[in-house]
Order: structure tokens, then sequence, then C-alpha cells
């Protein structure tokens, strides 16, 4: 019997792997990805408080069209930038969750960097 690796077991350990190394703070937090079939969401993170700063994603009321394609994800980056800049956030650290930085986290990560966020 062939067994099939489990892919988001994988993509956790990545995950938790990497966030052993970043951390987001009230000056620089942590934009966070998370990604499903349907839908892109994006948060911005102070983990030394635990608060959630600022959040899109394509579930938003505002939000028109299918939310799992490319140019669904560069609109939530572009919006998430928006909502930084508006709390005076210009710094941030990407965490890709264990994603490949590639397709949808990418345009993700593009529209953020065009809203006006570095990284």
């Amino acid at each position: 019997m062939v067994k099939k690796p489990d892919s988001n077991k994988a993509r956790l350990k990545r995950h938790y792997r990497v966030r052993n190394k970043i951390s987001g703070s009230a000056e620089c937090p942590r934009l966070n990805v998370f990604r499903s079939a349907k839908h892109i969401y994006a948060q911005l993170i102070d983990d030394v408080s635990g608060v959630t700063l600022a959040a899109a994603s394509t579930v938003d009321k505002g939000f028109e069209g299918f939310g799992g394609n490319k140019e669904a994800a560069h609109k939530v980056g572009v919006a998430i930038a928006e909502r930084a800049l508006a709390k005076g956030i210009k710094d941030v650290v990407f965490d890709r969750s264990g994603y490949i930085y590639h397709g949808r986290v990418k345009d993700l990560a593009e529209g953020a960097r065009e809203g006006g966020l570095n990284f």
C-alpha cells in the first residue's frame, strides 16, 4: 500500500521552523499569509503583545471576484499595504507560512510592495 504524504503537515513543519527564527513587533510586524483553495488571507501581527494590527482577505465585504487566483492575491496585497500605511506601519517581516514563494503568495507580496510596504 502506497501512502501519500500529507502536504499540509509538511507545510506546518516548515512554518513552525521558520517561526522560531522570525517574530513581529509593534514597529515591524509580521505579515502572515494563509491561502486556501478559494481564498487568501493576510494579517499584520505584533507577536510581542499577541495582537493583530491589520488584516485583509478575499472574504472582506468590499472584495469582488473570485478569491482563489493571482489577481485576487495581488488585490489583497495592495489592501493590506493601504491598511498598514493608515496605521503608520511601513516596515514588515514577511511570513509565507511554509508556502513556496510562488504564484499567489508571490503576487500578494508584490502587491504589498507596490502598496508601499518594505520587506
